[in-house]
């Protein structure tokens, strides 16, 4: 356990996404069994692993949002 200081946002990225990010982020670590605020008393190597982890996951899921909201449009504009 250490006083360091986590920046749970590191991978996160400004604009109109950066809320979602977040909450993906979040939604992760809670399956995980930890909440953003846990992290503060973790280990850094295994905070940096769960923030690695975590910002894969919101990547993937980012794009599945995109991935769906492309696929409507196309559908939308061919009717």
């Amino acid at each position: 356990m250490s006083d360091q200081s986590v920046n749970v946002d590191e991978c996160m990225s400004e604009g109109p996404q950066s809320a979602l990010e977040k909450k993906f982020v979040e939604e992760f670590l809670q399956s995980k069994g930890y909440s953003r605020e846990a992290l503060q008393k973790l280990p850094q190597e295994l905070v940096t692993q769960l923030m690695k982890e975590a910002c894969m996951y919101a990547s993937l899921k980012l794009a599945e949002v995109q991935a769906r909201s492309q696929f409507r449009e196309e559908i939308r504009t061919s009717s």
